[in-house]
């Protein structure tokens, strides 16, 4: 298993990103294609619609968003398991997310489920 490291797609891309995964439903405001320089975007890993407008609406609410992302990423085995084998045959993949918050975010969360994923396998 590769690295999995998480980033910022406002910061400069790097080849010690290795495969670059955007991890957001939207696509992130000002950052051209050329800017990102994404090699994936899978929109189906990133919380749904209405839970990111729930946690940006109360972001005191930490815990309750990870619960209810966790369990949105348990009902999406299939982009799940898309993920976990990018991760298995790279030797570097980071996921880049938009937010401003680099402690309380979706990617945090993401990586940490994925990590659980693959040490299960």
């Amino acid at each position: 298993m590769g690295e999995l490291l998480i980033k910022r797609i406002y910061s400069p891309a790097e080849k010690a990103d290795g495969l670059r995964v955007l991890v957001d439903r939207l696509w992130p405001r000002g950052v051209t294609k050329e800017r990102a320089q994404i090699d994936r975007w899978m929109k189906d890993v990133a919380p749904s619609t209405e839970l990111r407008k729930q946690f940006h609406g109360n972001p005191q609410n930490w815990t309750e968003f990870q619960h209810n992302y966790i369990a949105e990423l348990q009902q999406a085995p299939e982009a799940v398991n898309e993920l976990a084998e990018l991760i298995k045959t790279h030797d570097t993949v980071t996921l880049l997310y938009s937010v401003h918050d680099e402690q309380q975010n979706h990617a945090v969360i993401l990586r940490e489920f994925l990590l659980t994923v693959l040490r299960n396998r």
